[in-house]
């Protein structure tokens, strides 16, 4: 567990972290003293989210955590997640946002309907454009924000079968790149964190012998990563020692494309 509080008293929103990636990030976040927005689109993520909350009370260094139901497929969702932060926390400054929430899809080209090619670059991209705009009016003047978004090793090398999802964490990636320079001269970064294969309920449902191909791809250990694999990659670019570091895309998947 890391017990330095890097990151204590800063305010951040980590969207879509009620399960996966993102409660990792959270948590991860919370240890090193922030306080944490969660955020979650559904209904039946309310008890994870709450049990979230709680494990970061338990963590008792300082950090506190609220929870917010609001769907990012919605383009009100990113102002009703802003002033729930700002209420809860009682502040008017958001140090850290990290874009999380994202949907996939595995859908072939000819079958792809315009209904499904928005449902993926509604949340994927546009719902982080509209988070990070809603958050700008709040980030402090000094020391800088830090923004960081959650693309994809699909972002950069093709998969058949999801030609939208990983057009969507491409675009997320020249957003970045082009966010980085426009916010430059605040002082704030923004960066991206592409994980490769990760365990979690997705993959779950992927054929053995899919999971057993990208295993044999991870030069490190050979297995596909982990949740905690992750989140401190994500922790490290919130915290002043990553001050110089913006416009990148780090990639997180234990070498899978170095093969």
């Amino acid at each position: 567990m890391a017990s330095f509080p890097t990151v204590a008293g800063k305010v951040a929103i980590v969207t879509g972290s009620a399960r996966g990636i993102g409660e990792e990030i959270a948590y991860e976040l919370a240890k090193r003293g922030a306080k944490v927005m969660i955020t979650f689109t559904s209904e039946t993520s309310q008890s994870r989210a709450d049990a979230l909350v709680a494990r970061i009370a338990a963590l008792q260094n300082g950090a506190t955590s609220a929870s917010v139901r609001a769907d990012l497929a919605l383009p009100e969702s990113p102002d009703i997640i802003v002033k729930a932060t700002l209420a809860a926390f009682s502040t008017s400054t958001i140090d850290i946002l990290v874009n999380n929430a994202g949907i996939n899809l595995n859908c072939p080209l000819a079958a792809l309907t315009s209904a499904a090619f928005d449902s993926v670059f509604d949340i994927n991209v546009r719902g982080a454009f509209l988070m990070t705009r809603a958050v700008l009016p709040h980030l402090p003047a000094t020391p800088g924000a830090r923004i960081v978004n959650i693309s994809s090793q699909g972002a950069r090398r093709g998969f058949p079968d999801y030609t939208v999802y990983c057009a969507s964490k491409a675009a997320l990636e020249g957003f970045t790149r082009a966010l980085a320079v426009e916010l430059g001269g605040a002082g704030h970064t923004v960066n991206c964190v592409a994980p490769g294969p990760v365990r979690s309920e997705m993959m779950d449902m992927l054929p053995e012998g899919v999971v057993e191909f990208q295993k044999k791809r991870t030069p490190m250990q050979n297995r596909v990563g982990t949740t905690e694999d992750v989140a401190p990659i994500v922790a490290w670019l919130v915290e002043e020692s990553s001050r110089w570091v913006t416009g990148q895309t780090i990639a997180a998947g234990g070498g899978i494309e170095v093969l």
